[in-house]
């Protein structure tokens, strides 16, 4: 597929142009400038084209050392992949010295580029417009990428660089198919688990965990920013790789710090970024520093995830700095167990980013956590396991009267969602749902992931006929 980078010096509109042609609100957008930093991919759409477009961090001159010169080397490597470049000036703002060293950058490249310049809708524009051929890259394409507006000279522009051939290659199609059906011993059917379908991860942890490092250790190249200074990530970034053949789509998001510290309006939208990009994701990884965890942050991460529904998958970075492997690990069991109750049974894995040490073993524990995510445990089997918890321990008679509890189905996966059918709804203590809860782990091997259990009254069959005196 046809790939084009977004580029250009900081605050012209290459991510509301990148948003523009996603078709949604992907990357992050703010009056303030550098507010990208990471290489962000979607899947765009111009008219009849379909691409693959990189928005990319604002072009600026900085040491090779600095936050802002590890952004450009991201940039850079950008325009190096990228089939085409669109560089993005301010027709506004006009011409500045800065769009001047990037256009030198850019010829030097000898790669093909469309000069576009935005906010050509503003009033004064036309002089910006103008001053823009002096950067030696042919003429502008005038846009507003705000309004919408210029979108089909747009796509004249590319067609005429790349040709329309480039874009009539094949797309991998999607696997319409639907699930295997199979039949247990009791003649249910059961969904098999397709241990080849692609797996979505979230990272998701407080700032500075080392997501970024981790994730670029999964790709073997250093795909995402990364550096001493916290929260460096802004945006959910979303890569894609293979593991044993399996296709893995993952989410690197902004850290998570405490609600009452998040004051900026940046922040908080980059914490809802990182919140939507865990919604998505059926797998959630939580990193935590080694050398620091169980923050109350950490709780607070993890129990948004129990009450999400996401399977959970803890990670204890930086464990190359560990020095008393044994005494450490044996502390992380003992306090995920009783800081954690709600993740019963959650796989937990040490690794470190720098060294890659654990990493085929922490995606060992998602691909095993997905699988039990996605399970279903026929009717009959829940029911013979239901008649005898009751037997074994009968729920509390309240008000003297004994609560009846008749039936349990499954109802959904993703996670495990059973209904259990009862007389009294309402006199069904928390304590003897967390028993049935426990059982239904234990049982059939549902640890490590959420459990939701809701109840329904019984039906009574008489309740339509009236009393006869």
């Amino acid at each position: 597929m046809v790939t084009i980078a977004i580029i250009g010096r900081p605050n012209v509109g290459k991510s509301t142009l990148f948003n523009r042609l996603v078709g949604r609100k992907l990357a992050l957008v703010d009056d303030r400038p550098g507010v990208t930093r990471d290489r962000r991919e979607g899947d765009a759409t111009l008219q009849d084209l379909e691409f693959r477009v990189i928005d990319t961090a604002g072009l600026e001159e900085a040491s090779a050392e600095s936050l802002e010169g590890r952004m450009r080397a991201q940039t850079e490597r950008a325009i190096d992949d990228a089939d085409l470049s669109l560089f993005v000036v301010d027709a506004k703002a006009g011409m500045t010295p800065q769009d001047e060293v990037f256009g030198e950058l850019l010829r030097r490249r000898d790669k093909p580029v469309i000069l576009v310049a935005n906010k050509s809708e503003a009033r004064g524009s036309d002089a910006g417009f103008y001053d823009a051929f002096s950067l030696g890259l042919g003429e502008p394409c005038a846009i507003s990428a705000e309004h919408g507006e210029g979108m089909a000279d747009l796509r004249h522009a590319i067609v005429e660089k790349l040709g329309i051939a480039a874009f009539r290659d094949e797309r991998d199609d999607e696997d319409g198919e639907s699930d295997e059906i199979e039949f247990d011993e009791d003649g249910e059917p059961v969904q098999r688990y397709d241990a080849t379908k692609p797996l979505n991860i979230a990272i998701v942890g407080r700032p500075n965990a080392g997501k970024s490092t981790l994730v670029n250790r999964f790709l073997g190249e250093d795909r995402l920013l990364t550096g001493p200074e916290a929260g460096i990530t802004r945006d959910s970034i979303s890569v894609e790789w293979e593991w044993r053949g399996r296709r893995v789509k993952m989410f690197d998001t902004a850290g998570l710090r405490r609600r009452a510290r998040v004051q900026e309006k940046l922040e908080k939208l980059s914490v809802a970024d990182a919140l939507r990009a865990m919604r998505f994701a059926e797998v959630v990884i939580v990193v935590f520093d080694v050398t620091i965890p169980f923050e109350k942050q950490d709780l607070s991460i993890a129990d948004l995830i129990a009450r999400e529904g996401r399977a959970p998958v803890l990670a204890f970075n930086k464990w190359d700095l560990v020095e008393d492997r044994q005494a450490v690990l044996a502390d992380l069991r003992e306090k995920t167990d009783r800081l954690l109750p709600q993740m019963r049974g959650v796989k937990a894995v040490t690794v470190s980013g720098e060294t890659g040490d654990g990493l085929d073993r922490l995606m060992k524990a998602v691909a095993e956590t997905h699988e039990i995510w996605n399970k279903r445990v026929s009717t009959a089997k829940l029911n013979q396991w239901l008649e005898r918890m009751v037997s074994h321990h009968p729920p509390p008679a309240v008000a003297g009267r004994r609560v009846n509890i008749k039936y349990i189905t499954q109802v959904k996966t993703r996670p495990p969602t059973f209904v259990l059918s009862t007389s009294r709804p309402e006199a069904v203590g928390t304590a003897y749902l967390r028993y049935l809860i426990n059982g239904l782990r234990e049982q059939f091997g549902l640890t490590g992931i959420p459990i939701r259990m809701t109840m329904r009254k019984s039906d009574n069959p008489y309740a339509h006929k009236a009393k006869k005196f």
